[in-house]
């Protein structure tokens, strides 16, 4: 599932060595945050946080399988 956000991430960004996914596990399940930098925030975000939306919903898609919650926090 990471390798899925980093690969999305760094085909949307201007500078791809900056993008970063760290795991957490919680009781709610797992918890990707995406670390981009700050120039590229508005590029991962989208108008109206579209694309964020739109990775969100590929990364649960990809997470039926496993039958966990996985959440997506973008962050500079």
């Amino acid at each position: 599932m990471k390798d899925l956000i980093l690969v999305i991430a760094k085909a949307l960004v201007d500078y791809p060595e900056d993008v970063r996914v760290d795991v957490k596990e919680d009781d709610r399940g797992t918890v990707y945050m995406l670390s981009v930098n700050s120039a590229d925030i508005g590029k991962v975000i989208g108008k109206q946080g579209r694309i964020a939306k739109a990775l969100r919903t590929v990364v649960s898609s990809a997470a039926v399988k496993s039958q966990k919650r996985v959440m997506v926090d973008i962050i500079s």
